[in-house]
């Protein structure tokens, strides 16, 4: 089991390199069958293929040519025998966007397991980042 801070570095490169290619498949590559990954909204999709089937259409429409920038691994940490942590930071052009405008940075809380010979991802949580500021210019916009 190599649990270097190296290692478990590796998932989230390669989940942004699935993203940044429009590639679901490759994107969910590093989760395990049974994972769940929870978006910013709240939303769970629980198993690897759910993932796939939820993700590919966005990269397809929405999210087509979005990519994934400034990624960088806060730290990662064994927590137990074959059990780890990842925390991860980056932010999300849209198609033709040079820099994210400061609503779309994003965390990442991964939990991931030693199986099948390999780091796989449990769970996933995704959080968006926004300041206060921000969520309450957002808050007033919405009761508009």
């Amino acid at each position: 089991m190599d649990l270097s801070l190296d290692t478990l570095s590796t998932v989230p490169a390669r989940m942004i390199q699935g993203w940044n290619q429009g590639d679901a498949a490759a994107f969910a590559a590093d989760f395990a069958q049974d994972a769940e990954l929870i978006d910013f909204d709240g939303t769970v999709h629980k198993g690897r293929d759910t993932v796939i089937a939820s993700q590919q259409p966005a990269f397809d429409t929405v999210l087509k040519g979005s990519r994934l920038v400034r990624s960088e691994v806060e730290f990662a940490r064994h927590v137990a025998p074959g059990c780890a942590v990842i925390h991860h930071r980056f932010g999300m052009v849209m198609a033709g966007e040079e820099e994210p405008p400061p609503t779309r940075y994003f965390l990442q809380l991964f939990t991931m397991v030693w199986q099948n010979g390999r780091w796989e991802i449990a769970t996933l949580q995704n959080t968006r980042r926004v300041s206060l500021e921000n969520a309450m210019a957002l808050d007033a916009q919405a009761a508009g």
